[in-house]
């Protein structure tokens, strides 16, 4: 797939211009114009609750079709934990992961062996002093972008740990690189993705994310392989030993799953894009102090919510924490501290650059006329009712005004402004048919 800056998009033919998606897009970055909307890709974050809401299925997200494997000699997929609780407990993990290898996968690689090494260096980065407070939660690229977008004086609270996903690549392809039976060409890793901001990332990486280990070759939506894998998943050999993670490390696909490993700490994990912003608004005004880690995740429940799924959020949550219970009841060995500390000290899981905010579309690149247009836009404002009904196709007033300003809208897409408009130009038109032709005196009864 061609790198993209945004997988959503819009399925034109389907949209119907309700304005469903611009009342409920948490960074503005939606309009309607002629009858269909639009994404602004300065505001777009990816965080796919336009896709969660669109009641006419207008909203998707490009993702790569699981026959792009092919092109590869060695294929790998990365399982996030999140498939795990697309299926009823009743099949085992280690079904689940055979089922996806035998969609031609040469091996399946749990992308929860990342989470728990990435979990584990966390209190490590913890108590590194190069953070403000609150420490961020690198790990949801959504929310991420929202910071970028909306909260730019966060972006240095951001954690500069790479998410689970792109350190389980990295390693990976080291390790087959080492080997040395495969040239890197050969080599094709695929993420099986439960959201459209992981898509995104793994098809437009940073240059901070990425480098010859961290390629990821293709994002596949889970709902896209789920009707595949659940005929699979009774009927195909199952390879004993495939699920080595920890229960911990599966739990990362539950809100909570990663501050859980910042033990007797002061953390705040919240999930569902609404209320993250309702929180990032407190830290940013300095109102949560006592907070010190902060986990936001863009969908309800957490990754198991992603809009690329298949099984209701909270079922499939219900399937994973039964799972995770059982797997802590097993007793499985965590990895050790020296491992982490040594796969922490060489670098290679940390993001190199600082994670900067995303800045708008100038008003204008003459600063002057910049701040001339500015000053349009608060009279335009005054101007308007204030009530953000979203029936102008933007998705307040605010917006609508900045739109007028940069040539995007009129006036009159304001249907109170309208409405006011066509009343002044129906007394006008009165009173000019009054001059036209006056009224004449009715005649008496004498005459």
């Amino acid at each position: 797939m061609e790198k993209l800056l945004h997988s959503v998009y819009l399925d034109e033919e389907k949209c119907l211009g309700c304005t469903t998606c611009l009342r409920n897009c948490p960074t503005g970055a939606i309009r309607v114009r002629g009858g269909k909307a639009i994404i602004s890709e300065s505001k777009c974050i990816d965080c796919g609750e336009c896709i969660r809401i669109c009641p006419h299925h207008a909203k998707l997200a490009k993702t790569d079709p699981l026959e792009t494997k092919k092109n590869f000699k060695y294929k790998v997929a990365l399982v996030p934990p999140t498939i795990i609780g697309q299926f009823k407990p009743k099949y085992t993990i280690n079904q689940i992961l055979s089922a996806v290898k035998a969609l031609g996968f040469d091996e399946v690689v749990e992308v929860a062996y990342g989470a728990e090494i990435v979990g584990q260096a966390l209190k490590y980065e913890y108590h590194a002093r190069k953070y403000p407070r609150p420490l961020i939660s690198s790990a949801c690229p959504a929310v991420v972008k929202l910071i970028q977008v909306r909260f730019p004086e966060l972006t240095d609270n951001i954690c500069r740990l790479k998410s689970p996903m792109a350190l389980t690549a990295r390693l990976v392809r080291k390790r087959l690189r080492e080997e040395g039976e495969y040239k890197n060409s050969d080599i094709g890793i695929f993420f099986i993705t439960p959201c459209a901001a992981k898509t995104t990332m793994v098809n437009n990486p940073t240059a901070s994310e990425y480098d010859k280990y961290d390629q990821i070759d293709g994002a596949i939506a889970i709902k896209d392989v789920y009707s595949d894998l659940a005929d699979l998943i009774g009927n195909c050999p199952v390879q004993a030993g495939i699920h080595n993670t920890t229960a911990d490390s599966c739990a990362w696909a539950l809100s909570g799953g990663e501050s859980d490993y910042l033990k007797n700490k002061n953390v705040l994990y919240v999930d569902g894009i609404q209320n993250v912003i309702n929180v990032l608004e407190k830290i940013e005004c300095g109102k949560l102090e006592t907070i010190k880690f902060f986990e936001g995740l863009a969908c309800i429940g957490g990754c198991v919510g992603g809009c690329l799924t298949v099984e209701n959020n909270y079922v499939a949550k219900m399937y994973l924490k039964y799972r995770v219970k059982r797997m802590k009841q097993n007793s499985i060995v965590h990895m050790s501290d020296e491992y982490v500390k040594s796969i922490y000290n060489s670098g290679m899981m940390h993001i190199k650059e600082r994670i900067l905010p995303r800045s708008p579309e100038p008003l204008d690149q003459d600063i002057n006329k910049a701040i001339e247009k500015m000053k349009q836009i608060e009279i335009l404002e005054e101007k308007l009712p204030s009530l953000d009904c979203g029936s102008c196709g933007a998705p307040g007033c605010r917006a609508l005004a900045e739109d007028i300003v940069a040539g995007k809208a009129k006036e009159i897409d304001c249907v109170f402004i309208l409405k006011e408009r066509i009343r002044d130009l129906s007394i006008l038109t009165n009173d000019l048919l009054q001059v036209e032709h006056p009224t004449e005196k009715p005649l008496s009864k004498k005459e």
